[in-house]
């Protein structure tokens, strides 16, 4: 097995930890000031130069990037390496705008693998373990980090990428796969499918790896019940590396941050002033070992907190809370801040599935917004069901979730289509007509 739950790193003390990082830190302001013009320039704006950076301390000192920089940088303008030293690119979907693309090293694969292996560890793998990788592949980094974790760990890796439910299953019975990697939202796909066809009894899953979009913890719940298993959360983004710069372990009570190769502050997302542990705010990271795309002091929008609260498994890395919402996810719609996720808990605590679209539109200058959601199973052979009755049951308990009117459309199972990757969760229409 390999050894990537590291107690020298994982559990190191504070006063080491920040030693390591104050370190690492300062070699890479220095390789970013000489190797990326971008970054030059905003320091010399700021009028700091890398000998003012003499620690983490001192990361304030630096500017901010956002993913528009990163946008305008497409596709070299970010790159710290030659590109005879780059290996692989990944890619974001591109459905907000220009693509962002990270480049990597060999080095900054290997380390990206380690952070994902020490993911599938934390949720009990080993290289007894048969690990299904139901992520996205190709530019997508869902597929290729945990594939990369799972060889790291020794896990027979079953490469399946997403989609192919059919195939899915059949490789999960047939080859008695332990271990679950995908979006949250195929895992309950797959769960339904499994459900269905009577192979509960089957499936050999203990743990499930699953991110790449936001979930409840409703969700997580209807997730362990379906697939009997103990459901992981882990977090990444292209732009940093993907997944596996942050997992949970077996207390389920925050993704452990791996600060050894990134740096985590909570900011404001107003002023950007730097605000104490415990306090929600965007959460931003700086990158201090990755070469090809060092990103320093990168805001992610991600709304959640950190805290360093002594955690039961004996990793000492901060906690970071699972993402609340997203600062540009979240929808005002008539003067009101609304998060999908506050539907979606609505929707699960009612006895809903996972499946649901919302749906926002602008009529005469007046915001609407719909929730579709499908009844379960049970629910549509329940001949008493009164769909209307339900719907109105939705509005009440949305209303009180939300403060205002939500309107409500109850439909047929398997009347929304499935996800098998990101699921499309809100529909907004208004964008139609700026």
């Amino acid at each position: 097995m390999g050894n990537y739950y590291q107690p020298e790193i994982e559990t190191m003390p504070l006063d080491k930890l920040q030693a390591l990082q104050s370190e690492r830190l300062v070699k890479q302001v220095q390789h970013v000031y000489e190797n990326v013009p971008f970054y030059r320039g905003k320091m010399d704006e700021m009028g700091v130069k890398p000998e003012d950076i003499k620690g983490i301390e001192d990361l304030h000192k630096l500017p901010f990037i956002t993913k528009d920089d990163l946008r305008d940088q497409y596709p070299y303008g970010l790159v710290g390496a030659p590109l005879k030293d780059c290996v692989r690119i990944q890619s974001t979907s591109g459905t907000t705008g220009r693509r962002v693309v990270a480049f990597y090293t060999q080095e900054d694969l290997d380390v990206w693998e380690e952070c994902c292996a020490r993911a599938i560890m934390a949720a009990g793998g080993t290289n007894e373990d048969v690990c299904q990788v139901s992520y996205g592949y190709g530019l997508f980094t869902g597929g290729p980090g945990l594939n990369g974790g799972s060889h790291k760990v020794g896990c027979l890796t079953l490469p399946m990428s997403s989609g192919n439910t059919d195939r899915q299953l059949q490789f999960m019975t047939d080859l008695g796969a332990t271990i679950l990697c995908c979006t949250p939202s195929y895992a309950a796909n797959l769960g339904e499918s499994i459900k269905e066809r009577g192979l509960k009894d089957q499936i050999k899953l203990k743990a499930g790896i699953f991110g790449a979009e936001p979930w409840t913890e409703e969700m997580r719940h209807d997730i362990e019940e379906a697939l009997g298993i103990k459901a992981y959360d882990i977090y990444g983004l292209t732009e940093i590396s993907g997944p596996g710069v942050s997992f949970e372990c077996e207390e389920q009570a925050g993704m452990h941050i791996q600060e050894d190769h990134f740096i985590a502050e909570i900011i404001n997302p107003d002023t950007g002033e730097v605000l104490p542990d415990g306090e929600i705010g965007e959460l931003v990271f700086s990158c201090i070992t990755k070469k090809a795309y060092p990103l320093l002091r990168y805001r992610t929008r991600d709304l959640c907190y950190l805290t360093r609260e002594k955690c039961s498994c004996g990793r000492t890395h901060v906690r970071m809370h699972k993402p609340m919402g997203r600062s540009d996810d979240m929808m005002v719609i008539k003067g009101v801040n609304v998060w999908p996720s506050q539907i979606e808990t609505v929707l699960l605590q009612q006895g809903y599935q996972a499946n649901y679209q919302i749906i926002v539109d602008r009529i005469k200058n007046n915001d609407k917004i719909e929730v579709q959601v499908e009844l379960t199973p049970e629910m549509a052979e329940d001949e008493n069901l009164n769909t209307e009755v339900n719907e109105r049951k939705l509005v009440a308990a949305l209303r009180g979730m939300l403060g205002i009117t939500v309107n409500v459309k109850v439909l047929a199972p398997k009347s929304i289509v499935r996800s098998e990757g990101k699921a499309v969760r809100v529909v907004d229409k208004r964008d139609l007509y700026k």
